[in-house]
């Protein structure tokens, strides 16, 4: 049996000391998560990151820099996640845009609520991001090298 991970990508948006977060609901109940999701096929890291932004917040997403590249397992589901998170910006709003199913709504939290949600956390992954965003880790777009076979 050949395995694989799954790749996703995540949007880092931080405005005036708050951090852009989605509540959604999920089998193991209602979870907090940076906007994320799964690269679709013949979808760079980067529209794909746009797209999941816009989905699941109706915010436009401008990214800026690659934040880090995360490996997590998630044993209880036998899946291991391979994430590329994004820093940038939010430069416009889609009102009225209705979210993706099993979106509750986009929030925008500080600090302190993001740390007193902990338990609610999709993964481990939604405070070491904004850990190493706040950091100051920041990896130019340039890294990345989109190929295929025309």
């Amino acid at each position: 049996m050949l395995w694989k991970p799954n790749v996703t990508v995540a949007a880092i948006a931080e405005r005036g000391g708050r951090f852009l977060l989605v509540e959604e609901d999920t089998q193991h109940g209602r979870r907090f998560n940076q906007p994320a999701g799964h690269l679709d096929p013949d979808e760079t890291l980067l529209q794909a990151v746009v797209r999941e932004t816009l989905e699941e917040t109706a915010c436009v997403f401008e990214p800026a820099a690659l934040l880090g590249v995360y490996q997590y397992r998630h044993d209880e589901e036998d899946v291991t996640y391979l994430r590329f998170a994004f820093t940038g910006e939010i430069t416009a709003h889609e009102e009225g845009r209705a979210l993706d199913h099993g979106i509750v709504r986009a929030v925008w939290l500080t600090l302190d609520e993001i740390r007193s949600e902990s338990g609610r956390h999709r993964s481990p992954l939604v405070m070491r991001c904004i850990e190493d965003y706040l950091a100051g880790r920041r990896y130019p777009l340039a890294v990345l090298q989109q190929y295929s076979r025309s």
